[in-house]
């Protein structure tokens, strides 16, 4: 059932209930931090809305008439109806901002999340996170299943049913101890990587997905099937240090260790994996509350400075 269009808005008819309590149209006009001309504007609109006066101006302020006596009476549930509902939603949205639920990559975990973690404290420190530290085909399925309001993936594709925005960019490097034969190269084929067993993530990882579609567009018919698999960024680097094998990892997570000379970069002849890193919530939603934050922190984050 409709409300008709008779029916007056919350604005007006809370007016109206101040004009009668405290008995004067500027004294209502002043507790509702409104102009004089602006509220008897607005009982104006609920007059021609009703179809008869509903106050009687008297040397003494303003009184209701009959129709605006009836009218009080029946506004008064109305407007004690929508207080509840607003201390309802303000209750909604407070315990919506008491915490939040994300589920990110180990990438984003490990190398941006921290940053991006203490600027949503600086401005939301009432909030509570519950973070997820998961591959990226984990995190779309934790979004997609409401476990988690927000999450950040590396995967190369969109996520379906999933809306995203692009955080930041990536490149896949391929590394390996400076003792390894690779290092002394200055670049290697495509098909001698793709012959190597390489350190690298579990499938459904970002990384490992956008690696095999990589290589498999210069190499149609190659299959991964020579795999050394370790659950977290941190195993595979320290087992590459050791020279146990190469790795294909993230630039994100490699800085230090090139920069200590601890692992160097192999240049693969053809071969450049440049990804984005995204944000995804569930298709056709608003983010709210400390979710809008937290994918407003990282996009701003990401930009070209």
């Amino acid at each position: 059932m409709r409300i008709s269009t008779r029916v007056p808005d919350l604005p007006a008819l809370d007016l109206l209930l101040s004009v009668i309590e405290l008995g004067s149209l500027g004294r209502a006009a002043q507790a509702h931090g409104i102009s004089q001309p602006s509220a008897s504007s607005r009982i104006r609109y609920l007059e021609r809305l009703v179809g008869v006066p509903v106050l009687r101006r008297t040397s003494l302020g303003s009184v209701p008439t009959a129709a605006g006596d009836t009218i009080t009476a029946l506004a008064r549930d109305v407007i004690e109806a929508a207080q509840r509902l607003d201390e309802g939603i303000t209750w909604i949205r407070a315990d919506r901002d008491a915490r939040l639920r994300v589920a990110a990559s180990q990438t984003i975990v490990e190398y941006l999340f921290p940053r991006w973690l203490k600027e949503l404290r600086a401005q939301s420190p009432q909030t509570a996170v519950t973070l997820a530290a998961c591959n990226s085909s984990e995190v779309v399925a934790a979004v997609a299943a409401g476990r988690a309001a927000l999450g950040f993936v590396e995967s190369p594709t969109h996520p379906p049913d999933l809306d995203s925005a692009t955080v930041a960019r990536d490149e896949l490097l391929v590394v390996t101890a400076p003792e390894h034969p690779w290092a002394r190269r200055t670049t290697i084929t495509v098909e001698e990587l793709a012959a190597e067993t390489l350190l690298h993530r579990e499938a459904g990882s970002g990384a490992r997905t956008a690696f095999e579609r990589a290589l498999q567009e210069h190499l149609p018919d190659w299959q991964p099937d020579t795999w050394l698999e370790l659950s977290s960024t941190a195993a595979i680097k320290n087992a590459a240090v050791t020279g146990l094998a190469p790795a294909v990892l993230s630039s994100l997570a490699v800085t230090r260790e090139l920069q200590a000379r601890s692992l160097t970069t192999v240049n693969v002849s053809g071969l450049s994996i440049r990804r984005s890193l995204r944000a995804v919530w569930p298709a056709g939603q608003n983010l709210t509350g400390p979710a809008r934050r937290l994918s407003a922190i990282a996009l701003r984050a990401g930009r070209p400075r």
